[in-house]
């Protein structure tokens, strides 16, 4: 089969993943260009304006460089106008796919819906969450729900699977502005009283997203505070790739992150939760469908009931081995070739 799939932003491969930090949207694109060509299929990948390369059996060419052979199946992630920059579909029997990341009221400007309703796509989200921001009147040939797959070395059981407790050390790793200066608050007022000497480990800034300077610019503030925090165990570290951060997880007792109303998937709780970290949500947004309440993690229904599984969790070493357990027996999150078998059964 033949596939062809666009991402505007710049050129991310699997190498990229394993160098430097990137985020959940740019990874996801390059695991599953990667499992087509090993599940055997032509891809062409558009993105960026780098020069064409081959790498892994992908074809990746800057877009606009100009469409190739027709395919059987054609992604468009994000913006349906990519659909102007990839060949058109083979012909009957073949797809169109919008694979959508953000919430979907966007879609309602005339310049997203005159494409859809020209073209026709289906339309693919991430989850029940995600699916909902989508409007049900918006005439797609059809809608399918798909998780985000993890790249390595999420995808598999991490080296030396069930461990003891390790010590009260928490970690954030998102993107600062969705609920880091909350949790910031959160960690001074309540955490860190009750367990004097606990850390928070922070690893997010502008650098996970290209070093946008626009996010920067709107993240200063709240990073300037955490790194002013260093009295109260707050620790402000670089975003680092995904190697470096699944061996930051195999050393810390949860994942923090109350969530956002514009996360629909969360990448970073997958990979935690693959890694055998219990994670601590709210609901807001999609988090809470990254973990099993209770059971890999807790979803909190305010900022006390958040703040006391954060204590309950960096102190109670039963509590942490259950949910430690219980993660690792769940088996790591969906990986490229478990998604690319949910996009190729659209064409059935």
């Amino acid at each position: 089969m033949r596939i062809a799939m666009a991402l505007q932003g710049a050129r991310v491969t699997t190498d990229t993943l394993r160098s430097r930090p990137v985020g959940g949207t740019e990874a996801a694109f390059a695991v599953l260009a990667e499992a087509f060509a090993r599940r055997g299929h032509t891809v062409e990948a558009l993105m960026g304006e780098e020069p064409p390369e081959r790498q892994a059996g992908i074809d990746w060419r800057p877009i606009g460089a100009g469409t190739g052979a027709p395919a059987d199946l054609v992604i468009a992630s994000r913006v349906p106008h990519l659909f102007a920059a990839l060949p058109p579909p083979r012909g009957r029997g073949s797809r169109r796919v919008l694979w959508l990341f953000n919430p979907c009221r966007y879609l309602r400007k005339p310049r997203y819906l005159w494409p859809i309703l020209r073209l026709r796509p289906i339309a693919v989200t991430l989850g029940r969450y995600h699916d909902g921001t989508l409007p049900r009147w918006m005439p797609f040939a059809g809608r399918a729900q798909l998780p985000l797959p993890v790249a390595p070395p999420f995808d598999a059981a991490p080296a030396g699977a069930v461990q003891p407790p390790p010590p009260p050390v928490a970690v954030f790793a998102s993107n600062p502005l969705r609920g880091l200066d909350w949790l910031l608050d959160l960690w001074e007022r309540r955490i860190l009283p009750a367990v004097p000497g606990a850390e928070l480990h922070c690893y997010t800034g502008a650098a996970t997203y290209g070093g946008d300077p626009r996010l920067a610019a709107r993240a200063a503030p709240v990073m300037a505070r955490a790194g002013a925090l260093s009295s109260a165990g707050v620790r402000l570290l670089p975003p680092t790739d995904r190697f470096a951060l699944a061996r930051a997880y195999r050393g810390a007792r949860a994942m923090l992150y109350p969530g956002d109303p514009n996360e629909t998937y969360c990448l970073s709780l997958a990979e935690a939760q693959s890694a055998g970290l219990p994670c601590i949500v709210t609901d807001s947004g999609s988090v809470a469908e990254r973990v099993v309440d209770g059971e890999t993690g807790l979803v909190a229904r305010d900022a006390a009931a958040f703040a006391e599984a954060a204590i309950r969790l960096l102190t109670d070493d039963a509590a942490w081995s259950s949910m430690h357990h219980a993660a690792l027996a769940r088996g790591p999150a969906p990986d490229g070739d478990a998604v690319a078998a949910g996009f190729e059964a659209l064409l059935r």
